[in-house]
C-alpha cells in the first residue's frame, strides 16, 4: 500500500502558530506582543522553562511576527509566504541552531561572521539558538561582544532548559522570559481538543491521566496521546492509559491514602503487595501517592477550590468524601515521610523493603502526638492533682523508710513544738520532708509557712511550683511528717506566696538521712560586718550517691511522663 501524504505526529501537526494558540503562558505572549505593538523590540531574548512547555514554539511565533510581509505585526495572515516559510523552516534569514551539536568556538565565530549580512529578503535576520547553554565558555565570550552590540537587522532568541548555566555576561545581555509548566486541567482541555478533531472518543478521566503523567509538559502529553490512540484505536479509556504508562489508578491511591490515615498497617501492606504484583513501578507509585497526598492538604486548606487543585470534578468528589480522615498537620506528617522515602528509593538496592517500611511509618506519623498537643498536655497536668502510684513492693519500702525516719528523729531528742512557734515547726518539718522526698527538696526549700490554725498548715511557694508540689502524695508525706512531730489531724493547702529571695534557706550541705550524697567543692560564709556572702571552693573527696531506685520509678512525675510518652524505665542509673 502507498501513501501520498506521510504522517504527521499530533505534537507537529497542533504545534501552536499564533501567540493566542500557546497554551499556559500568557504572561510571555502578551509581553512580547505588546512589545510588537510598542516597537518596542529589543535584540535579544531568553526563553528559560522546562521541556515541552513552547520555548522554541515561542521563538518561532514571534520570528513569524517580526519578518511577516506587513510586520512587525502580531496579527500576520494565515496565506502569509514569510510566515509559512518560517513555520516550515525554509526562511534563509530565520536561522534556527541546535546549541549542543555547534557548540565550540569555530562555529560561533562562523555565526559571528555571517551576522554582518544582511537579510535576503526579510526585514530581519534573526538566529534561533536552541540549548543554548550547552555553549562552552569559549564560545559565550566569543558571542559576547556581537550580542553586546549587534546590528540593527539582527536578533538572537536563545532557548534554555538549564539557565543557570549560561553566563551571567550573556543572560545581562538578553531578556529573559521563564515559562511554566502547564496545569493539569490546560492539558487535557486541549487533549480533549485534539480528540475532537482526530475523531477519537476519550473518557475525561483517561484525559486527566495523562495530563498528569506529562507533568506540565503539553510535547509529553501529545505525545503520549499519539501512542496511546495507537494502542487503543478510537475509543481511549482509564484502564488503557495506567496499564501503557503504569500510572496507579485513583481508585488504588484512595485505598491506600485511607490505609494510611486511618492507621490500619495490615491493609498498607495488602495494598502495596497488590500494586506491585500487577508491577507498578514503585518510584511512579511513591509519585502518584505523594501528588495525591498533596491534593488532600490542598482541598482541605482550599476549600475544594479545583483551579488550585488541578482535578477533575470525579476525584474532587471523592476527596470530600475523605476530608475528616486527617487534619492539616496530619497529612503534612505523612507527606514528610513520602517525601524522604521518595529521594531515598532512587539509591536503595532493595526497594519494595524502603517503601514497605516508609508507608508504614506514615501510618505512624498520622497517629503521632503534634509537639503543641504534648505541650497542652504537660501544661494541663500541671493543674491538676497527680494521685498516688505506689505498687505493693514500695509500700515496703516507704513504710521502712517511715520506720527508719521515726528512730531518726527519736534519736536525735528532737521535740514537738508549740504550733504557735510557726517557724521552728516549719524548720523541723523541712528537715523531714527532705529526707522523706529528696526530689521535692528544692521546691520545699523555696516555700515557707504561711499560717497554722485551727488544724490547717498553709505553705507558700511560687506558682510555677505549686503545680509541681500540690499533689496528693506530697500531702500525704507531709501529712505523716508532722504527725511524727506530734500533730495529728493536719491538712496541707499550698498557695501562691513565695518567699522573698533574700530569706531563702541555705542550702543543705549535709547529708540528712538517706539523701543522695553531692560531690560538693563550694562553702558559703557570711561576714557579719558587711553582711555579704563570700564563696569560697574547697577540694573535697568524692562520695558515692545513692538513689532508690524503686522511690525514683514511683515518683508522680516520673509515672506521669511514662504513661504521657508511653514509655517504660529501662534502666536506673545513677
Amino acid at each position: 500500500m502507498i501513501f501520498s501524504v506521510s504522517y504527521q505526529v499530533i505534537a507537529r501537526k497542533y504545534r501552536p502558530q499564533r501567540f493566542s494558540d500557546v497554551i499556559g503562558q500568557d504572561h510571555v505572549s502578551q509581553t512580547l506582543a505588546n512589545a510588537i505593538s510598542c516597537n518596542r523590540i529589543a535584540h535579544a531574548y531568553l526563553f528559560c522553562g522546562p521541556r515541552g512547555t513552547g520555548k522554541t514554539t515561542l521563538a518561532r511565533i514571534f520570528a513569524k511576527c517580526l519578518n511577516c510581509s506587513d510586520g512587525p505585526s502580531v496579527d500576520f495572515s494565515d496565506d502569509d509566504t514569510k510566515a509559512k516559510e518560517i513555520a516550515e523552516g525554509r526562511s534563509i534569514d530565520v536561522l534556527e541552531i541546535d546549541g549542543a551539536s555547534n557548540r565550540g568556538i569555530d562555529e560561533i565565530r562562523e555565526l559571528r561572521d555571517t551576522v554582518m549580512y544582511a537579510p535576503a529578503s526579510s526585514k530581519y535576520k534573526i538566529y534561533i539558538i536552541d540549548e543554548v547553554h550547552m555553549l562552552t565558555k569559549e564560545a559565550f565570550n566569543a558571542l559576547l561582544k556581537t550580542l553586546e552590540e549587534p546590528p540593527d537587522h539582527v536578533k538572537f532568541m536563545f532557548a534554555t532548559t538549564e539557565p543557570e548555566k549560561v553566563l551571567p555576561t550573556i543572560m545581562s545581555r538578553c531578556q529573559r522570559y521563564d515559562l511554566r509548566r502547564i496545569p493539569v486541567n490546560l492539558i487535557a482541555d486541549h487533549l480533549k481538543f485534539i480528540c475532537k478533531s482526530e475523531s477519537v472518543n476519550a473518557d475525561a478521566d483517561a484525559l486527566y491521566a495523562i495530563a498528569r503523567g506529562a507533568e506540565g509538559c503539553m510535547r509529553d502529553a501529545e505525545s503520549a496521546l499519539d501512542q496511546i490512540i495507537s494502542f487503543c484505536g478510537d475509543n481511549i479509556t482509564e484502564p488503557d492509559v495506567l496499564s501503557m504508562f503504569g500510572l496507579t489508578a485513583q481508585v488504588q491511591l484512595f485505598a491506600m491514602a485511607d490505609a494510611i490515615l486511618t492507621v490500619d498497617s495490615t491493609r498498607v501492606l495488602i495494598e502495596l503487595n497488590a500494586l506491585a504484583g500487577q508491577g507498578k513501578d514503585l518510584g511512579r507509585l511513591i509519585g502518584d501517592l505523594l501528588g495525591h497526598m498533596r491534593n488532600r492538604l490542598v482541598y482541605i486548606v482550599s476549600k475544594g477550590d479545583l483551579g488550585i487543585l488541578e482535578i477533575s470534578e470525579t476525584e474532587a468528589n471523592a476527596l470530600k468524601k475523605g476530608e475528616k480522615l486527617a487534619s492539616e498537620k496530619d497529612l503534612a506528617r505523612v507527606l514528610d515521610v513520602l517525601t524522604d522515602c521518595e529521594s531515598r528509593l532512587r539509591l536503595a538496592t532493595s526497594k519494595k523493603i524502603l517503601l514497605e517500611v516508609s508507608l508504614l511509618k506514615a501510618a505512624q506519623a498520622k497517629a503521632a502526638m503534634d509537639i503543641d498537643e504534648v505541650i497542652g498536655q504537660l501544661k494541663k497536668i500541671q493543674h491538676e492533682d497527680v494521685p498516688p502510684l505506689i505498687s505493693a513492693s514500695s509500700k515496703a519500702t516507704v513504710a521502712s523508710n517511715q520506720k527508719k525516719q521515726s528512730v531518726s528523729i527519736s534519736k536525735s531528742d528532737q521535740k514537738a513544738v508549740d504550733a504557735n512557734d510557726l517557724d521552728e515547726l516549719w524548720k523541723q518539718l523541712l528537715a523531714a520532708a527532705s529526707k522523706a522526698s529528696p526530689f521535692m527538696q528544692t521546691y520545699f526549700q523555696r516555700s515557707q509557712p504561711v499560717s497554722f490554725e485551727n488544724g490547717i498548715f498553709v505553705i507558700g511557694l511560687s506558682a510555677d511550683h505549686l503545680a509541681l508540689v500540690d499533689n496528693q502524695r506530697n500531702h500525704d508525706m507531709l501529712i505523716a511528717q508532722i504527725k511524727l512531730l506530734g500533730h495529728d489531724n493536719v491538712q496541707f493547702r499550698f498557695v501562691d506566696d513565695p518567699p522573698a529571695e533574700n530569706s531563702l534557706p541555705e542550702p543543705v550541705l549535709e547529708p540528712i538521712g538517706d539523701l543522695p550524697q553531692v560531690d560538693s567543692d563550694i562553702i558559703i560564709t557570711n561576714d557579719s560586718q558587711s553582711e555579704n556572702k563570700e564563696i569560697k571552693k574547697v577540694k573535697k573527696e568524692p562520695k558515692p550517691e545513692k538513689i532508690d531506685p524503686e522511690e525514683f520509678k514511683n515518683d508522680p512525675l516520673i509515672q506521669k511522663a511514662l504513661e504521657l510518652f508511653k514509655g517504660r524505665i529501662v534502666e536506673v542509673r545513677k
